[in-house]
């Protein structure tokens, strides 16, 4: 792990403020279209099979620009297909690992799985469910710790009922089983929507921790986040 863990107690829950500032994240598309040529020339892949996860509320049209990209790099990209994201993780979690199995079953090889905030939270417990269908995760902006508890959305959650502090530990109980795929989790300390340091593991030591300087909207689209993907998707099998 490169990241150092900090206490849950001290962890700086976005406001509303922040969430205006994710406005900036729109400026990451021009920047993204300048560093194109830069963008080109990274690491390749050869078919390998990947499948792109959207974040919550958002569905498979939040990652289109991800997904060309990876596509154009020569990866087998594939969306996640389920629609949008309403954070139902105990109903989506299931059909995630029946269509990441089926995908890896169809090409011959374990998938490379892309999630962004809530799509890389969901990544990360397909690859502990099953991870011999998978070969490696890579997460954008995922709360990795608490669930939504840490995040913008848990008003939204509590809004609806939701008991924030059940799901905390829900979450916790299923690190009883331990990561054993590699995990690149990309986060930002401009996060406007996560905790950013909720993003940062604290028990898995197969997880390698990159921090950008992006907001969470930013994060599907800065040039910077692309290129770290790419290169992590680039590294040989474990």
């Amino acid at each position: 792990m490169t990241a150092t863990a900090v206490p849950r107690s001290a962890f700086r829950i976005p406001d509303r403020r922040a969430a205006w500032g994710e406005l900036a994240g729109l400026l990451e598309l021009p920047r993204l279209l300048l560093r194109a040529p830069s963008l080109a020339r990274a690491p390749r892949g050869n078919g390998e099979p990947v499948m792109v996860l959207p974040g919550f509320a958002t569905g498979d049209a939040a990652t289109s620009v991800l997904r060309g990209y990876l596509s154009m790099l020569g990866y087998d990209v594939r969306p996640w297909g389920l629609g949008r994201n309403g954070g139902d993780v105990p109903a989506l979690l299931p059909r995630l690992v029946a269509g990441v199995g089926a995908l890896a079953r169809e090409t011959g090889h374990p998938v490379r799985l892309v999630g962004w905030s809530l799509g890389g939270y969901l990544a990360r417990e397909v690859s502990r469910d099953v991870p011999g269908d998978v070969d490696r995760v890579v997460t954008l902006g995922a709360p990795v710790v608490g669930g939504p508890k840490y995040t913008l959305a848990a008003r939204a959650y509590r809004r609806r009922g939701v008991d924030m502090d059940a799901i905390e530990a829900a979450v916790d109980a299923r690190e009883a089983v331990p990561l054993t795929r590699p995990v690149s989790a990309i986060y930002s300390r401009k996060d406007g929507v996560v905790a950013w340091q909720a993003c940062v593991d604290e028990r898995n030591d197969c997880v390698d921790h990159v921090e950008v300087s992006s907001t969470h909207l930013g994060l599907a689209f800065s040039p910077q986040v692309f290129l770290v993907v790419a290169e992590r998707l680039a590294v040989a099998p474990v």
